[in-house]
């Protein structure tokens, strides 16, 4: 695991600077204790990312979540009872993975999935502005588009430019200015540019930039715009920071229900997370996702017992990680222990860190998630990609994650459709002499009841005094719907003086009384 050491330990300095703003963000977004962020993002990179089959994919408290939680912790009357659900959340996860539930990852149109990575990348830069500017003491903001505050993501914007903080964005102008030094130059300059990471450079400015100017009367930054970590007076008292569940409430069947959504939804966004993360991964390494279901279902049963917020994969986080050029699972195992023991050690020194600072490195990694040429390619692959792609993008943006990817799952399905209906059958018109139409129509391989629609549309348009012959060879697959049709469309015929010539692998047979028993005598494949 350590062979790519010299790979995995940068990134996982730059994922622990990543993973720390949203670990904090998501915790005050789910109206949760700050610490069970913080807990959640510790048990995703060490337990989730010892017991993952992903090399490169990092688990911690996930945005798409953080509505579920907020209303749950209300309904549920307390965070200590939703902790119960968690817990249950994540033994549901372990039963998805013995049931070989991962296989559902596999039937996302690539469009919807290139989508969501995209809508995140959107949805990180346009959060992280305000930040930019220092006008919000929250490092991660709401993360829904339409806000609990009456707000909404761009009216947040508007008023972020209403009160700039000079000190808070000239450092963070410094920091992205480095970042994208870094990236562009001096990593190709010399191998030390790429063991000492931008990110890292980045926020120890931060640090001695506030250090020295915090009794500047305009270039100061205001205590708030720092992150906020809650500091243990001693080891000793650093569980009175955890909270348990009270599982007195197990037989509530809201607690129930709660639970398997958490565990539904959580799946669902890991599988996604996965498939996304494996297409960006250079080595094009396969995750195996029955053992990524029961890698988040051991991370939720744990973090539910001490008082974290729910797991998953978090795609930002991963996509930071390759973009960093982690190897090999170490750089989440090693991201992990970074976050405990910075919370251990030098929660003070955490509490330094600008938010703005933050907020440049998550530019980076959204634009990175988001570049314009993407949309430039979807583009040229056709409407059937981009179509899909772009309402899965405009959903998650002015939506969230799940309602985002539902909306582009849902247009794919009617691609497919349209592209079922135009694809079921060929129509040629060979000969109109003698006033006798002479047609030919080929079924497609698989005919379904999709195509029933294209199909009677053909054959009831047929003039009369017709000639048809229906070819069927290549067909392997015809549905029942389809059969009805056509026994349906012989009495039409008959009246109608369309003769009919069946043509299959078995010969030819004019005028057909019983289509049905003709295909059954067909071979079992069709």
């Amino acid at each position: 695991m350590f062979k790519y050491i010299k790979n995995d330990l940068p990134a996982s300095v730059v994922v622990f600077f990543v993973a720390l703003p949203l670990c904090l963000g998501i915790a005050l977004a789910s109206g949760a204790p700050l610490f069970s962020g913080l807990i959640a993002g510790i048990i995703g990179g060490i337990i989730v990312g010892a017991l993952s089959g992903s090399q490169i994919g990092v688990s911690g408290p996930a945005a798409g979540l953080a509505a579920i939680v907020l209303t749950a912790i209300g309904t549920l009357g307390g965070f200590e009872n939703f902790l119960v659900a968690v817990v249950l959340g994540g033994l549901i996860q372990i039963l998805f993975s013995i049931l070989k539930a991962g296989v559902i990852a596999y039937y996302f149109p690539s469009s919807v999935i290139k989508g969501m990575l995209t809508g995140i990348g959107i949805i990180i830069i346009l959060k992280q502005i305000p930040h930019f500017f220092g006008y919000s003491e929250n490092p991660e903001g709401d993360f829904a588009f339409f806000q609990l505050d009456g707000e909404n993501t761009f009216s947040e914007i508007f008023n972020a430019l209403n009160f700039i903080s000079p000190g808070a964005t000239l450092i963070a102008v410094i920091g992205l200015a480095i970042l994208i030094l870094w990236d562009r130059v001096l990593t190709k300059k010399s191998k030390i540019f790429q063991l000492i990471q931008g990110p890292l450079v980045a926020v120890v400015l931060g640090i001695l930039y506030y250090v020295f100017t915090k009794d500047h009367e305009t270039l100061a930054i205001s205590d708030k715009l720092l992150v906020t970590v809650p500091i243990p007076e001693s080891i000793d008292t650093l569980g009175t920071l955890l909270s348990f569940p009270n599982f007195g409430v197990i037989g509530n069947p809201e607690i129930w229900i709660t639970a398997f959504t958490i565990a539904l939804v959580a799946s669902l966004e890991t599988l996604l997370c996965v498939e996304a993360t494996d297409k960006l991964d250079p080595y094009k390494r396969t995750t195996p996702t029955n053992k990524e279901l029961f890698a988040q279902g051991v991370g939720n049963t744990i973090s539910g017992l001490v008082g974290g917020l729910p797991v998953t994969q978090v795609i930002v986080r991963s996509s930071a990680n390759i973009q960093s050029g982690g190897r090999t699972k170490a750089s989440a195992i090693i991201h992990g222990f970074f976050l405990l023991i910075s919370i251990i050690l030098i929660p003070k020194l955490l509490n330094l860190i600008p938010l703005s600072v933050l907020a440049s490195i998550l530019l980076i990694v959204g634009y990175k998630l988001a570049k314009p040429a993407l949309f430039k390619k979807m583009y040229h692959l056709g409407w059937k990609q981009f179509v899909p792609f772009v309402v899965t993008v405009l959903g998650i943006v002015f939506t969230d994650l799940l309602i985002g990817i539902g909306m582009g799952l849902g247009v794919g399905i009617v691609v497919i459709l349209i592209k079922s209906y135009q694809n079921s059958h060929f129509l040629h018109i060979e000969d109109k002499s003698n006033g006798v139409h002479k047609i030919k129509m080929t079924l497609a391989e698989e005919v379904t009841f999709f195509n029933k629609g294209a199909i009677l549309k053909e054959l009831d348009s047929l003039p009369e005094n017709s000639y048809l012959e229906l070819d069927v060879r290549k067909t392997r697959f015809l549905d029942n719907d389809i059969v009805e049709i056509l026994e349906d469309f012989s009495e039409k015929a008959h009246n109608r003086n369309i003769h009919i010539k069946l043509i299959s692998e078995r010969g030819e047979v004019e005028n057909p009384d019983s289509y049905i028993q003709f295909f059954k005598l067909r071979p079992k494949t069709a």
